[in-house]
């Protein structure tokens, strides 16, 4: 079941404006991406998340909470925190449903075509030792989306409950082509080819077709490992089925598609997800860590400013964008409840990904690819199953360090247009001008026309002062670049409210 927000909470929501009133009378907020299973659907009232359950959903839920495998993958983490809820206790009306869970919150929700391939990847491992956990007790999960897959920090966790099932005798693995084209075709398409994977699962929300993704592969791709079964047969075998009354999923049942060769078949998989990794690919702020303009005690200076800013107070979600491997991203964490890390760099972010990984925790940084100038919009059915960037939460911090000039001359987006869209955040803001002295700038500036009339350092602080009250400031590089801690305007933000 594909559900993108299912674990949504944000400040500002309808619940949090209707505080103290009794909650017989608060009204719930349906999920709108949540519908493809009719066996269960996702709810909000009070910034706490719900799922409406069908008579045949609940029975599989009840079996599930006492199974040892999930509890015990629930205990680790790798799966949401669920328990059943008393509908009356609550005030809630299950009308024609059987049942309610309520499922532990996601700080922020993310989509797959905003991972790295190596959160892809770890999503895709996920899910496979999920299905093995499952298979041990004669279950399965039924559907295979990557979308089903959250995360905590640099934790992937498995959010839709539902999707685990009783395993019927002779059953086959129906979420098979699921899990080929919304977690392998993709990891293949990068690791194989050198094709960015964001793209295509961006275009379609469904994933890469098994007959695309063998167009894509020549022959001699053909030879490499999992390939020929898993894309050229399966290709092959839908080709054979579509528009016929017979589908793919009765032939296997008929055959006696058993246990042992979905649980084989899972085995290969894992294996060979293990080994993918992204072609060989260099991109301008992989090595940013090395690669900056700053002296070390110009870069102390810097990050010391961004510490103190920080630490006026505690936030609960913070924004780092153009956060290239993450330096300020940790200096804020040290003050922020979660922090989503973004940077249109897939490799910065790789970078990023791996050493919070590594560090053994959860954490609360989560990284992202994304590019301000062409962010995720919102999409899907009725544009509302994935939502924008702004639409999943508000952030109460957002950094842009060595970010503007970014913006501006390489994305071409006006400056009071992008001043004009943080001050629509209702954020506090962290920025970072870059003078035109500064050789970032004369580099960006070396074979294009100066169109930029708007890119002047008073321009800039006169257009922060309209949305913000600028608390401090510093320069930093001789004067080259300068940085502000700024405050939302009262006036700005109830008009961004």
């Amino acid at each position: 079941m594909n559900e993108p927000r299912a674990l949504k909470t944000e400040p500002g929501t309808i619940a949090d404006s209707l505080a103290g009133v009794d909650h017989t009378l608060r009204r719930i907020e349906r999920e709108a991406g949540s519908y493809r299973d009719r066996n269960g659907t996702i709810f909000y009232r009070d910034g706490r998340v719900f799922r409406y359950l069908s008579r045949r959903a609940l029975a599989n839920w009840q079996a599930l909470d006492k199974a040892p495998f999930f509890q015990e993958l629930r205990d680790q983490g790798r799966v949401v925190e669920t328990h059943t809820v008393d509908a009356r206790a609550e005030g809630l009306d299950l009308g024609d449903w059987a049942g309610i869970v309520e499922h532990a919150r996601i700080p922020f929700v993310s989509y797959p075509y905003e991972w790295s391939f190596g959160m892809l990847k770890d999503a895709a491992l996920l899910h496979l030792e999920l299905m093995r956990s499952a298979l041990s007790a004669d279950m399965i999960l039924k559907d295979s989306s990557a979308y089903n897959i959250q995360w905590s920090g640099a934790r992937p966790v498995f959010i839709d409950i539902p999707s685990f099932e009783p395993l019927g005798a002779g059953e086959p693995w129906v979420g098979y082509r699921q899990f080929c084209e919304l977690l392998l075709y993709p990891l293949m398409l990068q690791a194989y080819k050198g094709v960015d994977f964001r793209p295509w699962l961006r275009g379609r929300v469904d994933g890469i077709p098994a007959e695309e993704m063998r167009a894509l592969m020549s022959s001699r791709d053909l030879l490499r490992p999992g390939v020929l079964l898993h894309v050229a047969a399966q290709a092959a075998l839908q080709k054979r089925y579509s528009g016929g009354r017979r589908n793919v999923r009765g032939a296997l049942a008929e055959a006696g598609f058993g246990k042992a060769l979905i649980e084989r078949n899972v085995e290969k998989l894992a294996r060979l997800v293990s080994k993918l990794e992204p072609a060989n690919t260099r991109t301008t702020w992989a090595d940013y860590d090395r690669t900056h303009s700053y002296e070390e005690a110009e870069l102390n200076r810097k990050i010391d400013f961004v510490r103190r800013a920080a630490a006026t107070r505690r936030w609960r979600l913070a924004w780092d964008l153009g956060c290239n491997t993450g330096t300020f991203s940790h200096v804020v964490a040290e003050h922020t409840d979660y922090v989503v890390a973004m940077d249109g760099d897939w490799m910065a972010i790789e970078h990023l990904y791996r050493r919070e990984k590594d560090r053994g925790s959860a954490g609360n940084i989560l990284p992202l690819v994304v590019n301000l100038a062409d962010a995720s919009p919102s999409q899907g059915w009725r544009c509302a199953e994935r939502k924008a960037i702004t639409e999943r939460g508000k952030p109460e911090l957002t950094l842009c360090l060595a970010l503007v000039h970014h913006i501006v001359i390489s994305a071409n987006i006006p400056l009071a247009d992008f001043i004009s869209w943080l001050a629509g955040l209702g954020t506090s803001l962290v920025i970072e001008f870059v003078g035109r002295e500064d050789e970032m700038v004369q580099t960006l500036l070396a074979n294009r026309d100066d169109q930029y009339d708007d890119y002047h350092p008073g321009v800039f602080r006169e257009l922060l002062s309209v949305h913000f009250d600028i608390q401090a400031e510093e320069p930093l590089k001789g004067g080259k670049r300068h940085i502000y801690f700024a405050t939302a305007k009262l006036d700005t933000i109830s008009q961004g409210s």
